[in-house]
């Protein structure tokens, strides 16, 4: 498994327009086979900061969702946002 979180800062005018943005990320990454789930989340103790939590089955499927939308998506996107960090993390293990 694969997650790729992008930590943003989004001014509290600009929520309601990012928050429409990431649900049309969502949508394009759920054509891309292999997306598991997609999350926006909000950073809790941070101020205006929330977070776009993409979870893959392989980190290829990333990629070839990448390679196919990204640059595509940044230009549709309507909210101006401020990208703090990008993290790409891979479970080494699971608790049920």
């Amino acid at each position: 498994m694969f997650i790729h979180v992008v930590l943003f800062v989004v001014k509290p005018g600009e929520l309601a327009k990012y928050r429409k943005d990431s649900l049309m990320w969502a949508r394009h990454a759920r054509k891309t086979c292999g997306l598991l789930s997609y999350r926006t989340m909000r950073r809790l103790g941070y101020k205006d900061q929330y977070a776009s939590v993409y979870q893959w089955a392989r980190k290829s499927d990333h990629d070839r969702f990448m390679r196919k939308y990204h640059d595509w998506l940044v230009d549709k996107s309507k909210a101006k946002v401020k990208v703090v960090e990008y993290y790409n993390l891979k479970r080494i293990d699971k608790f049920k």
